[in-house]
Order: structure tokens, then sequence, then C-alpha cells
């Protein structure tokens, strides 16, 4: 299987560069013939250059003649090659197939260059291609077996040795290591990673051995739908693309009509030759074809889509990057987004005569035995402190958790580190002293909850701790009461914490001229502004359901026009599809979300959108200076041959020159 697909690509690569050079050879060895009166070689030579310079632009021209019932480019250069041919044959001139011969050769020579830059864009974006493995060490009854990655199951657990790809999205079930993750998010940096952290196919491994267990289809990882994605992209045209297409079919009909008016018309109005005529006329036909124009556009956004996926932004198609370089506003979902959508203990406050080590451990002794994700972010705040798990624990679905606690915690004044000191302005003052209200052996039960729940087994709720309590509230954190018999022990407050980057990536949009920035979430209002204003966001839309989400993106659009809607959940999937650019967060984001979105974020870095729109206002400038120097070229030709100053080499010259310009042009953003 091998063989044929390196024949293909072989085959796809190189064979109009050959046509190129035997063309060019032919076209030498026949000019030298005809410089030494060889006429009858000279006419030998010359037609097997146009045929074999020529033939790849006369099948394609005429396939699209005959199927599609349009012209073509490339058939109105074969035209005016053999016009040239054949008017050199009819006035005995034979320097007039050689101009023809010319034509044929710079064509060929413009095609190979441009099959050249867009192979090299592609291969830029189809390289994560080799960052599949086809192999995985499988551990299969306490022995290692090299099995393909399509036989793995989920289930299953592999072996990566050091210096390895990780072949397939897997979680690390034993040993510690650096993971090179810049393929798949753009992170400069190798990440570490040990036991319980997701890892990803096509990332390399560091120093350290793993043992992985396979949790997902290796079909469904990270880098297959990044490929499929790629796949998808390149064979989608942008709008922009579209536009010139369609232009083109007028055009060269446009062309065609005024090529014949030219070659019939200036004998009868301004007096020249016919063969001066039809020269002129067969030259109009080369400069005024618009492959320059053709060239203006899409290797400037192949190069953008390879750059982006260099950086970690992976673009669906061409139209989202140019798309994105028009942007005038963005909605932000809240939870996975602007957060990072994994809860945790965001404070600790505790009443008199105890510390938040003492709360946060018999908190913990209860949680330990519920799955909600509330209790799980109590038991790792208390990960490192020494506690006991309560028995006879029943959850109250909505309310809290009860159960009984043996032994008890010993109060101490002194303030654990666990939970972080207490904001100022919510904090009570802690009384110094030493307060016996727990028991220092005994079994006693705990309860965990909320104020009206733990109300039902304590009378007395402290004043202080409600006052913080109600501060906390209005900051948008769950606050969960702990007590134990008849004690409260104090409350902690439990918040999705926001990105770290959230702010900066906000304040550099806004200075990158984003006008309206907007927050969308399910949340709550008073947890949504919390967050908001954290973040330097004025705008918040809460309390939403996903159709609610979707309207006020067409409120946005009817305002601003262009709307980016950024999001990671299965609810952000109607927003992301009605938005005129939808960005997915890559690693925590939903399959329904990655695949509505048009742009996915693969390491979930709210900056790189500020990348990606730096992008598509650099591919929009190249493009436009292209489209510019595309039309500049053929006005000056078209007016240098109607005052007879270009002939055919010339106007080739110069319309093969600028189509290769252009397309250079274009490969500036792989940079």
């Amino acid at each position: 299987m091998l063989y044929p697909q390196r024949l293909t690509q072989f085959t796809k690569e190189h064979t109009e560069a050959v046509a190129a050079i035997l063309c060019g050879v032919l076209l030498f060895l026949g000019w030298f013939a005809l410089h030494l009166n060889f006429l009858g070689w000279a006419l030998l030579l010359l037609p097997a250059a146009y045929v074999i310079g020529g033939y790849e632009s006369a099948r394609e021209g005429l396939t699209t003649l005959i199927k599609e019932k349009e012209l073509d480019v490339d058939l109105l250069m074969i035209v005016a090659a053999l016009g040239a041919a054949i008017l050199g044959l009819w006035q005995r001139e034979y320097h007039l197939i050689i101009d023809g011969a010319i034509l044929i050769l710079i064509f060929a020579i413009s095609g190979a260059l441009e099959g050249y830059a867009m192979q090299r864009t592609e291969r830029s974006i189809r390289s994560l291609m080799s960052l599949t493995q086809d192999t995985a060490t499988v551990l299969r009854s306490g022995r290692e077996e090299v099995v393909p990655i399509n036989q793995l199951k989920v289930g299953d657990e592999i072996v990566v040795k050091p210096g390895e790809l990780i072949p397939t999205d897997a979680v690390i079930v034993s040993g510690f290591s650096t993971i090179n993750q810049a393929a798949i998010t753009g992170e400069s940096l190798p990440i570490e990673k040990t036991v319980g952290e997701e890892i990803f196919a096509g990332t390399l491994n560091g120093y350290g051995a793993l043992k992985l267990k396979v949790h997902q289809p290796p079909e469904s990882s990270l880098i297959q739908r990044v490929i499929r994605l790629v796949e998808q992209a390149q064979t989608e045209e942008p709008p922009s693309q579209q536009f010139i297409e369609r232009f083109e079919r007028g055009y060269a009909l446009v062309i065609v009509v005024a090529g014949l008016l030219l070659a019939i018309l200036p004998p009868f109005v301004l007096n020249w030759d016919w063969e001066t005529t039809i020269y002129r006329a067969l030259t109009f036909l080369v400069v005024a074809s618009p492959c320059a124009l053709m060239a203006a556009i899409m290797p400037t956004l192949l190069s953008g889509i390879a750059n982006g996926a260099r950086q970690g932004i992976l673009f669906k198609n061409g139209a989202q990057l140019e798309m994105m370089g028009k942007v005038r506003a963005i909605a932000f979902d809240k939870t996975g987004t602007l957060t990072t959508g994994q809860v945790q203990v965001f404070k600790v406050i505790h009443a008199s005569g105890y510390t938040e080590e003492d709360v946060l451990k018999v908190a913990a002794s209860v949680e330990s035995s519920s799955e909600h994700p509330i209790g799980e972010a109590i038991v790792q705040a208390a990960r490192d402190l020494n506690w006991s798990r309560a028995v006879e624990v029943k959850a109250i679905p909505g309310q809290g958790i009860v159960g009984i606690k043996n032994p008890t915690p010993s109060p101490s004044s002194a303030v654990a580190s666990t939970g972080g000191t207490p904001a100022r302005r919510c904090s009570p003052q802690a009384r110094r002293g030493t307060v016996a209200g727990v028991e220092s052996s005994g079994q006693q039960q705990v309860i965990v909850g909320k104020v009206d729940f733990v109300g039902q087994y304590v009378i007395n709720l402290p004043d202080e701790l409600k006052d913080s309590a109600r501060c906390l509230e209005e900051e948008g954190k769950t606050v969960v009461w702990v007590a134990q018999g008849e004690e409260v022990l104090g409350v902690i407050a439990i918040a999705d914490s926001i990105r770290a980057e959230s702010a900066r990536a906000i304040a550099r949009l806004r200075k990158l001229g984003v006008e309206h920035i907007v927050m969308l979430t399910g949340d709550n209002e008073r947890t949504a502004h919390s967050v908001a204003q954290a973040v330097g966001i004025d705008k918040v839309y809460a309390e939403l359901l996903p159709e609610d989400k979707l309207h006020v993106i067409r409120r946005l659009q009817k305002e601003y026009q262009t709307v980016a809607m950024v999001g990671d959940g299965i609810n952000d999937a109607p927003a992301l599809a009605q938005a005129s650019v939808g960005i997915a967060m890559g690693k925590v984001g939903s399959d329904v979300a990655l695949e509505t979105a048009d742009i996915v974020l693969m390491a979930d870095r709210l900056e790189k959108i500020e990348a990606a729109m730096r992008l598509g206002k650099r591919a929009q400038a190249i493009v436009k200076q292209n489209i510019t120097i595309a039309l500049g070229f053929i006005i000056l030709l078209l007016i240098g041959n109607f005052l007879g100053s270009v002939n055919l080499p010339i106007g080739v010259i110069g319309h093969e020159g600028s189509t290769v310009i252009v397309t250079l042009s274009g490969l500036r953003l792989l940079k």
C-alpha cells in the first residue's frame, strides 16, 4: 500500500514540473533548429513543446467547457498560443510559433510553481497526519503486545516509553512524565502529567515511562477530530473565492467576445493591418486573463489555516479565517469558557474557637461518600489533612448530607492554609482562646449543606457567619454550612474558578478593536455579574436557555453584523451555529460544540482568540494587496498592448509573473 501512495504523491506534485522542463527543452531545441534553418526539425520539436507543456491546461479547459458549459482561463491561454502558431504558419513568420511556445512554457512553469506553493501549504496542514501512530503497546495478561491502533478498545491499558508518541487519547494510571503538546495545543513548553490526568494522541512523551488506560475509541481522539476538520477545511471555499470564481466565468466570456472584436474591428476603425490586429488580439487574450486574480485568495487563506494550526487554532475553512478579521462583537459563555468549569473551594470561614482545618476535615468526612461536584471539591481541598470517613451517610438531594463521625476534630486557633485567608470584608473576626465546642471523643452527627437544612439540626446559627455567608452569596459563591452535633463549625464557599487569562484576553480584544463584548450564561444573575465584573465584561445575559442564547446572538448580529460566539457545551451549540464565527474550547468542549463551531482552540487558551483575529486581519490585508497587484498588472498590460509596446512574450511574462507574485505573497502567512 505504501508504494502506490508515494507514486500518487509524486504524480500530483511533480508531473507539472516535469512537463514544464520538457517543454522548455523542446522549445530551446526548436528555436535552435529554426535559427539553423532546419525548418523540418523546428516544426517537429515546437509542436511537441505545445503538446507536452499545454496538455494539462487544455484538458482542464475542455473539460470545463464540455461538462460545465463555461470558459476557463486555461483554455484562453491555449487558444492564444495556437492562434500565434497558426498566424506564424500562415504569414510564414515562424517567430510567432516561438512566441506561442513561450506562452505555453511560462504558463506551464507558473502552474508548476503554483502547484508547489499549494502543496507546501497542504503539507504544512497535513503534517498533523504524521502525529498519528499506527500501533500501540498493550498490556494483556501481564504481557506487552503490539497491536494496530484501530484494534484498541475502551479499557485497554497501554504502555508508552520515554520519547514515544502517545498513540491515542488516554488517562494516566501509572507513572509521571513531561508531555510535549506543542503539535496539538500550541503550548511551547512541555507539561508535567501524572496519574489521573488525560493526555492526547500525537503528543510526545518525555523522560518517564507511562501506563495509560484508553477511555474513548481511537477514532474519537482529539488528533483524529483535528484531521477530519482539516480535510473538511480543504474542500470548502470561502465566499470571496466563490465570488472570484463566479466572476471568472463571466469575465472569460467577456474576454473572448472582446478578443473577437479586437481581431475584426481595428482594420476598419484604426487602419491596422490584419497581422498586427490578430497578434494584438491574441496578446489581449493572454494579458486580460484573470489568473493572478484567481491566485490572490486561496494560497493566502490556506497559509493562514496552516499558521493557525501550528498555534493551536483550528480553522475549519478559509471563510472563517476571513470572517475572524471582521468581528465587531463577541459573546462568551461563562462556565467552561471564562471559567474552568470545575468547582473548587474558594474560601473557608470558621466559627469562633475552630479553624479552617477543623471545618474542612469535618465536611470531608461525610462528603467523601458523595459524588456531588461540591463534595468532590471539598474532599480535594482537604486531601492533605488527617480525617476519617463518616458512617451512616445519607444525602438529601438539593439540601445537604448527614453522617456519623468518630473521632471528632480537635479545636485549634491556628488558621490552616488550605482554604486561604478569608476576604477582609466577608470574614468574621476570629476570637482567640480555648473553646471546647467539639467533644474530644464519642460519636456525633455531622451535617453539611444549605443554611435551612443545617438549621433543622442546629438551633443557633452564629450571626457573624450569617453575615459572611450573605456577603459571599452576593459575590456569586455557593455557600455550604458545616455543623457537628449542636455546633456550627463554619461555612465553605464554593466557586467555579475563573481562568487566569480571562481578564487579560478580554482587555486585549478591546484594544484590538472589538466594539462589544458580552457574557451569556444559564447561571443566576448574581453569579454571572460576579464573574463578568472579575474579567472586565460590562453586559451580562443570565439565566438563559440554549434558545435564549441563540436569540441574543441574532440581536447582536442585527446591530454589529459580524458576531463571534465562544463556548464549550452542548447548550452553546445553537448559538455557535448562529454566530458569524463560532469558537469552541477544544479540550473541554463537547463533541457537539466542536462539530458545530467554525474555529477550535486546541489548548483552551482564550488569548488565542486575539491571535486568530490578528491572523484574520493579516489575511484580509494580504488578499486586498494581492487583488490590487493582480488588477494593476492586468490594466498596465492592457494599456501596453493597445499602444503596441507589449508583445506576446512580454505579455506572457507579465501575466504569469503577476500570478507567481500574488501566490508567493499569500505564502507570507505561513510565517
